[in-house]
């Protein structure tokens, strides 16, 4: 591991908006009240890399609660030290593998998840993997309150249209769909957020997939 990432690791570990593995599990059912000292809607950036999401969603909508989740310690470093330096209450990071999100989270706890460019695995023998396989999609069910939505923004064509599949499979409730964002009418504020990698995308006229559901 580069000496980068070592820093970088020392550094989260004394951040008081990032929260590490098992040490997360006692805020099980009581994020908005011990972490976050308030009784606001917790909502979820899952896959969230650097968190800018997290943290552009959190400045734009301060009577929330946003925790952007990653396994990768290196790259929440930077969205946490983003929020402390801009001085942005309402964001944490949670550092764990998302396939144990039951663990950290009661159900009905979230309001809202978002999955903002994750890794798509393309690969046939990888499907398991991807954040909106069936499996994945059973636990935001669990974790999210009636009526809550997930939200996904991809670059990728396939996982777009994967994950459609799945939701017409499943019956699941489509709220918005677009193959081209930015040529639609869902570019709104929120939607027009975009990450470091986003913008190289779009620099290179890549179109940007966007479908909203609720179960």
């Amino acid at each position: 591991m580069g000496k980068d990432k070592l820093r970088r690791f020392a550094e989260i570990e004394t951040f008081d908006n990032v929260v590490q593995l098992e040490a997360g599990q006692p805020y099980k059912g009581k994020w908005a009240i011990d972490f976050f000292k308030n009784e606001n809607p917790v909502v979820l950036e899952l896959a969230c890399g650097k968190g800018e999401y997290t943290v552009n969603l959190a400045q734009m909508f301060p009577q929330k609660n946003f925790i952007g989740i990653d396994y990768k310690g290196n790259r929440i470093w930077r969205g946490a030290k983003t929020a402390i330096e801009d001085g942005v209450p309402n964001v944490g990071f949670l550092r764990i593998q998302i396939e144990n999100l039951l663990d950290y989270f009661a159900p009905g706890e979230v309001d809202e998840i978002w999955i903002t460019f994750p890794d798509p695995q393309p690969q046939l023998s990888r499907e398991k993997k991807r954040l909106t396989f069936p499996r994945f999609l059973e636990k935001y069910k669990e974790l999210l309150k009636p009526g809550g939505f997930v939200n996904l923004k991809t670059d990728n064509d396939g996982l777009h249209a994967y994950t459609v599949e799945k939701i017409l499979e499943l019956g699941l409730n489509i709220a918005a769909r677009t193959e081209d964002l930015y040529h639609s009418p869902y570019a709104d504020e929120v939607l027009s957020i975009k990450t470091y990698y986003e913008k190289k995308y779009l620099a290179s006229n890549k179109n940007i997939n966007y479908v909203k559901f609720s179960f």
